[in-house]
Parts: structure tokens; C-alpha cells; sequence
């Protein structure tokens, strides 16, 4: 039998009993549809999850910190970060080191108007901070010697001193927040801090100062996880630090012992053999990884126990597949007789009823996959708000979390899965058809 007329055959086969086969493909659809929207929800989740590990920190960041606190032989030094940097999967190594004073004090304005009693102040390599994704709300990153880039709220800690006390700040959280918790009605701090030139000054152990004059390229992005200093404080090139430390202790230098290290990792599934390779020398590590992964397993659960309960409904759809297979063969015994006694090979027969199976599943398949997508969207927009944007974001994705997200390979398994359950609820009714003798086909009526 010709394909051509394997195809015709069975189409013709569907149609004959159009309400039979109109739901028995309902069966399917139901059941497709409760396996995609269940699983999309799950994956919806885990998106949700995703995005929130995200606003706490860059997930592929590792933070390396020294064994014991610093005490110990093993230190966190130059010869340290050249073997962290030969792990497997290592991108970016981004040495830190903070100034170890008793006073660092900021001022700015004419006649040192602006005083910021207290700052940290953190040394890094200025090379790496592109790689490790240390933002900047405004500027450039530091390019030569006295460099130096503040954080995105250094402004704030200043106090005027022309004014009186209790109302010699601005206070930045006073404008309130919106329902998505950003701050709003900030005001402005007192003075631009990337045109207003700064002083730092840093108090030694014998009761002397001196200041250190600093040149502001740019504003970093809070980011918690590059460092508290990127909200607060200043960052600076590991030499220009190493100079301020050597000035501020005398005839104390010693060997370069950072304070931390952050590590990037090329992609987020080796994070944790890399945090394993990096203990494994005997430092310290924290990650999102501890956060991330029960986040994740927990995430898989739920879209197993989702998808369970969906395919319990495509299971009762097989079964509809096989008794409407079953009927057909009992309403089309003479027709089986018929075919047989012209000499058409049992091959033939039994793939006639399994093709007439997998076109049912093929179209439940189908069209569960576009009822889904559109059913996704809905929520999607209901959630999101009706907007151009909200639409771009329920379809595409985006800053926003959605609820239900439908991936391509998620349609595909939903169909081939549908088409998989149409053959194996085919395949006993195909064979009982092909198990018929022809004489006695040909009698029945």
C-alpha cells in the first residue's frame, strides 16, 4: 500500500464517524492542555525564582574569602588567586582588599563644607570590573592612578555643616515606595559628587591625619554582591590602596593578603564544581549556589507533580483512543475480510489502524499546544496588565516575572507525546485487527 493511499485511507477512516472522532480528539486536547498549562505554571515558578536570585546578586559569583578568618598557612594572596584562576570554568578573578584604618572621613565643598564621618573604602582590580559585571549608574571606570569610582548612595552620607543638627542630612528614604518597592520622590543630595572634587582623610594610630585627594570617574550600581561599597563607599585600584595602606602604616608592609576574591564562573551549572575545586585548597566560599539549588529541586517537584496531574487526563484520553479503535475494528470487520481477501499485507492493516491512532493523537497534540499558548497569554496578560509592553513581556519574557511560561520544547514534547499515546492505544486494537481471519471477516455483518 502506497503512502499516498495509506494517508487518504485513514483520513477517510476518521471521518466516516465524525462525532466519535470529534471526541475522542477532545480527549486528547484536555489532556494535552492539562500537561502544558500544568508544566508552563511549574516552569513560571522557577522563572520567578530566578529572577529573585537574581535581584539578590549575579549568580555565576563566587565570593572566596581567606580559611579560619585569615589565620592559618594557607593564604589568600597573589600565588592563591593564580590557582583559583586555573579552575575549570573560572571567567573573571577579581581580587579585593579593604582599607585597614581607625578613621576614614570624606569632605567636599568650599572650606570642607560636606562631611562624611565614616566611609569604607575597598581596593580592587579595576581590570576585572567589566568581566565581573560591576555596573555603573553614571561615569566611566577608574583609567589611571587617583581614580576612583564611589557608590551609588555616597552622596547621602554627607552632612552639611552650615546647617543645624538633626536636619544636616537628606534623607533619601523619606520620598516612600511604590507597590514594586523602589523608592520614590527621592531627593537630591546636597551636591553633585561627580563635579564636586573630594578630600579623604584617614587618621593614623599616633593621632595625626592625612588626606588623600580623590578624582570621582564614576557611580557604581548598588550591587550587594560586588560589595557593600558599591551603595556606600569608594572604590579604587588595588595600587593606589596599597600606596594609602603603606602611608597610613609604616615600616608594617607585608605580603599582598586580600580580604576576599569574587570569582565568576562561565555559566551558572558550574558554579558548584567550582565552589568544590576552591574549598578543596582550603579557602572559604559563599554563593547564590546554596540559595539556588533546594530553590531549584523544589521547583522540579512541583513541575513533576504538575505534569503527574496532567497526564493522568491524557491517560484517560488513550483510553478513549482504544475504545474508539475498537468499535471502528468491530464496525469494519468485513471491510478487514475484504482487504485481506485481496491480498493486502498484514503490515499494511496493522499500520492502517496505527496511523488512524497517531492522527488522533497528532490533532488532540496540535491543537492542546495552540487552546495552551493561548490560555498562557491570557493569564499572562491578566497578571501583567493590558499594555503593548505587558504584551511583549508575557510573550517574550522579561524584568517582569510571568506566570505561566511555555517554552518551544515544551509544544514539541506535547505533541510527539500526544502522537506517542495515540500509537500505543492503537497498537492492541491494530493487532486484534490484523489477528481476524479473513473467511470469517467476510461473513460478519
Amino acid at each position: 500500500m502506497r503512502k499516498q493511499d495509506l494517508i487518504r485511507l485513514c483520513i477517510q477512516n476518521l471521518l466516516r464517524k465524525k462525532s466519535r472522532t470529534l471526541l475522542t480528539v477532545l480527549g486528547v486536547v484536555i489532556g494535552g492542555c492539562s500537561i502544558v498549562i500544568m508544566v508552563s505554571l511549574g516552569i513560571g515558578m522557577k522563572e520567578a525564582q530566578d529572577k529573585l536570585l537574581a535581584q539578590l546578586g549575579d549568580l555565576t559569583i563566587i565570593t572566596v574569602t581567606p580559611p579560619q578568618g585569615g589565620r592559618g598557612k594557607t593564604k589568600l594572596d597573589d600565588a592563591a588567586v593564580r590557582r583559583i584562576r586555573e579552575v575549570a570554568g573560572v571567567e573573571a578573578v577579581m581580587p579585593r582588599q579593604s582599607l585597614n584604618v581607625d578613621s576614614v572621613r570624606l569632605y567636599a565643598g568650599t572650606g570642607k563644607r560636606y562631611v562624611a564621618d565614616w566611609t569604607s573604602v575597598l581596593g580592587l582590580d579595576a581590570s576585572a570590573m567589566e568581566t565581573m559585571g560591576l555596573r555603573l549608574a553614571e561615569g566611566e571606570r577608574m583609567a589611571k592612578s587617583g581614580d576612583v569610582v564611589v557608590g551609588e548612595f555616597t552622596a547621602y552620607s554627607f552632612r552639611d555643616t552650615l546647617r543645624p543638627e538633626g536636619s544636616d542630612t537628606v534623607d533619601r528614604w523619606g520620598g516612600g515606595w511604590d507597590e514594586n518597592g523602589n523608592l520614590i520622590n527621592v531627593p537630591d543630595p546636597y551636591f553633585n559628587i561627580m563635579r564636586e572634587p573630594l578630600t579623604m582623610e584617614i587618621a593614623l594610630e599616633n593621632g595625626s591625619t592625612f588626606t588623600v585627594p580623590l578624582h570621582v570617574t564614576g557611580v557604581a550600581k548598588e550591587d550587594y554582591s560586588k560589595g557593600t561599597e558599591t551603595s556606600e563607599g569608594i572604590l579604587m585600584s588595588l595600587s593606589d590602596l596599597e600606596k594609602i595602606a603603606e602611608k597610613a602604616r609604616p615600616g608594617k608592609k607585608k605580603a599582598q593578603n586580600y580580604t576576599s576574591v569574587l570569582v565568576k564562573v562561565t555559566d551558572i551549572s558550574r558554579v558548584a564544581d567550582a565552589e568544590k575545586k576552591i574549598k578543596a585548597m582550603g579557602f572559604g566560599t559563599e554563593s547564590m549556589e546554596s540559595i539556588r539549588k533546594p530553590m531549584e529541586e523544589q521547583a522540579r517537584q512541583k513541575q513533576m507533580m504538575l505534569g503527574g496531574l496532567g497526564a493522568i487526563s491524557l491517560i484517560v484520553a488513550a483510553i478513549g483512543i482504544t475504545n474508539t479503535m475498537i468499535m471502528s475494528i468491530s464496525e469494519r470487520t468485513k471491510e478487514i475480510g475484504i482487504m485481506k481477501a485481496l491480498g493486502c499485507y498484514v503490515r499494511d492493516i496493522r499500520l492502517l489502524f496505527l496511523a488512524e491512532a497517531a492522527a488522533i493523537g497528532l490533532a488532540g497534540g496540535v491543537v492542546s499546544c495552540v487552546i495552551s499558548l493561548i490560555a498562557s497569554l491570557a493569564v499572562n496578560l491578566a497578571s501583567l496588565g493590558l499594555s503593548a509592553e505587558s504584551l511583549h513581556t508575557a510573550v517574550f519574557g522579561g524584568d517582569a516575572a510571568r506566570i505561566s511560561v511555555i517554552p518551544p520544547w515544551l509544544l514539541v514534547f506535547a505533541v510527539v507525546f500526544s502522537v506517542f499515546i495515540g500509537l500505543g492505544s492503537g497498537y492492541y486494537p491494530a493487532n486484534k485487527a490484523v489477528q481476524i481471519p479473513a473467511l470469517e471477516a467476510i461473513k460478519s455483518d
